[in-house]
C-alpha cells in the first residue's frame, strides 16, 4: 500500500478551474443537520444510562447485569461497522444512512416494553433490543465521515468533523436533563418512547435534505469549485457507481496492514474508553458514588458535556487554523490531540477528590480535553482511500467502539469488586496515555492512502 506524496491541501483535481462565482454555503446547513441527527444518535445510546438506576431497582439488576446491558449496544455496533461501511460504499450514503436512523429509532422506542416484564426475561430482552440498536446505528459515523469528505475541503474538514463529533456532548447537554425529568415524572420506560419518536423525525429530515454536492439543487458553481479544489469528493456516491469500487478481503487486509491507519484505529479505541464511560456509567456514578438523585445527576452531567462540546469545536477550529498556517496536516491534527489527552487524564484525580464541586470540575476538565483531542474522524476523512471511504470509516469505528464492549463490563466488574469507582477512574486515565502512544508511536505522517488496483 502506498500513500500520496503531496499533502492533500496542496492538491487540485485535474481539470478543475477556479470560478469567480460567489460560493453558496449549503455545506454549513448540511453539517448542522448532521450535528442534530448525531445528537439524537448519542441520546439514544444514553437512554439506558439515564433510565438505568430506576430500571435496575425495578428489575433487580446487579452492577454486572447492568454492565452487560449497557455494553449490548457496542457488541453489535462494533461488529457491524465493516458491513455498514461496505453498504455505504456500495449503495451510497443517502439510502443506507436514512434507513439506519429509522430502524435504530424503532428499536429505541421498543426498549420501553421490557419494563412491563419481570426477571431474567426483561434482562434478555433489554440486551437484545440494545444489541439491535447498535446493529442499526453502525453506518452512522462512517456515513458522517463520507458526508464530510464529500462536502468540505481539507482546510475546513477538521472543524466540520469536530462539529458532528461534538454532538456526543451536546446531546447530553440537551437531552440529559430532559430524559432525567421524563424518568422522574413519567417513569423510565417513557424515555425510550420519546427518543424513538424524535429519531423517526430525524430519519425523514436526513432523507429529504442530504445528498452529494453535485446533486444538491442549492449548491452553485462557486461552492462546488471551492469544495472540489480543496480536495472534497463532491461526487462520492456517483464515483462509487462509475468506478464499481467495493469490498474485497484483500483491500480490508491492506487497510489493516497500514501502520498509519492502525495507529489511528488504536487511538480511537483508547479515546472511546472515556466516551463510553460518559454515555453509560457516568450518571450512575453520580447517583451511587456521589449521592445525587437522577434529576440532579441529569443536570450535573450538563457542564462536563457542555465543555466537552466546546472542546470538540475548539479542537477542530484550532486544527484547521494550524493547517492553514503551517501546511502540515500531521502537526495540525496531532498537536490538539496531545494537549487534549493530557487534560483528559485529570479524570484520575476524581478518585482522590471528596468535594462534589471538585469532582465535577475535574470531570469537566477531563471531558473538555477529550473533546479537544477528538479529531479522529477528521483524520479518517483526510486519509481514507477515495473508493473505500465507507469501509475505512467502518474499520475505524469498529476499533473505536470495541471500547463500548469492554468499558461498561470492565467498570461493572471493577465497581462490584471494589465497591467504588476509584479503580475505574484510573482505568480510564491509563487509556489517555495509550492514545498518545498510538498517535506518536505508530501513526507517523498523516496523508491520504492510495489503494492499488
Amino acid at each position: 500500500m502506498t500513500t500520496a506524496a503531496v499533502p492533500e491541501p496542496e492538491r487540485s483535481p485535474a481539470g478543475v478551474q477556479p470560478t469567480s462565482v460567489r460560493p453558496t454555503r449549503v455545506r454549513y446547513t448540511i453539517i448542522a443537520l448532521i450535528f442534530l441527527i448525531t445528537s439524537v444518535n448519542y441520546a439514544d445510546r444514553a437512554t439506558f444510562s439515564i433510565a438505568g438506576d430506576a430500571a435496575s431497582a425495578e428489575l433487580g439488576l446487579s452492577p454486572v447485569q447492568t454492565g452487560y446491558i449497557l455494553s449490548a449496544f457496542a457488541w453489535a455496533y462494533a461488529a457491524a461497522q465493516i458491513p455498514g461501511g461496505v453498504l455505504l460504499d456500495r449503495y451510497g450514503t443517502k439510502r443506507i444512512y436514512a434507513g439506519a436512523i429509522a430502524i435504530w429509532s424503532l428499536f429505541t422506542l421498543l426498549q420501553g416494553v421490557p419494563g412491563l416484564v419481570a426477571g431474567a426475561g426483561a434482562v434478555t430482552t433489554l440486551f437484545g433490543l440494545r444489541f439491535l440498536v447498535g446493529l442499526a446505528e453502525a453506518p452512522s459515523f462512517p456515513g458522517n465521515a463520507r458526508v464530510v469528505a464529500a462536502w468540505f475541503p481539507a482546510a475546513e474538514r477538521g472543524t466540520a468533523s469536530a462539529i458532528f463529533n461534538s454532538a456526543q456532548y451536546f446531546s447530553l447537554v440537551a437531552f440529559a436533563p430532559l430524559m432525567g425529568w421524563v424518568v422522574h415524572a413519567l417513569g423510565w420506560r417513557a424515555v425510550f418512547w420519546v427518543m424513538g419518536a424524535l429519531g423517526l423525525a430525524a430519519a425523514a429530515a436526513f432523507y429529504r435534505f442530504v445528498r452529494d454536492p453535485v446533486d444538491h439543487p442549492g449548491v452553485n458553481a462557486g461552492e462546488l469549485d471551492l469544495i472540489e479544489r480543496g480536495g472534497g469528493l463532491v461526487a462520492l456516491d456517483g464515483a462509487r457507481r462509475a468506478a464499481g469500487a467495493g469490498f474485497t478481503w484483500r483491500r480490508l487486509g491492506r487497510l489493516l496492514g497500514n501502520r498509519m491507519l492502525l495507529g489511528i484505529y488504536l487511538g480511537q479505541y483508547c479515546i472511546n474508553v472515556l466516551t463510553y464511560f460518559f454515555v453509560t456509567w457516568f450518571p450512575i456514578y453520580l447517583v451511587r458514588e456521589r449521592g445525587m438523585n437522577i434529576v440532579e445527576a441529569g443536570f450535573a452531567a450538563v457542564l462536563p458535556a457542555l465543555m466537552g462540546f466546546a472542546g470538540g469545536v475548539i479542537g477542530g477550529v484550532v486544527s484547521d487554523r494550524l493547517l492553514k498556517r503551517t501546511g502540515s496536516l500531521t502537526f495540525a491534527r496531532k498537536a490538539p490531540l496531545a494537549v487534549g489527552m493530557v487534560l483528559a487524564s485529570a479524570i484520575m484525580l476524581c478518585a482522590v477528590a471528596d468535594a462534589e464541586w471538585l469532582v465535577l470540575s475535574l470531570m469537566t476538565l477531563a471531558f473538555f480535553g477529550k473533546g479537544v483531542a477528538s479529531l479522529g474522524w477528521a483524520v479518517v476523512s483526510d486519509v481514507s482511500p477515495r473508493e473505500l471511504a465507507g469501509l475505512t470509516g467502518g474499520v475505524f469505528n469498529m476499533f473505536g467502539n470495541a471500547a463500548g464492549i469492554v468499558t461498561p463490563i470492565v467498570i461493572g466488574y471493577l465497581v462490584q469488586a471494589s465497591g467504588s469507582f476509584d479503580t475505574a477512574l484510573i482505568f480510564m486515565g491509563v487509556h489517555c496515555a495509550l492514545t498518545l502512544v498510538a498517535y506518536f508511536g505508530l501513526v507517523g505522517r498523516i496523508e491520504r492512502v492510495e489503494m492499488p488496483a
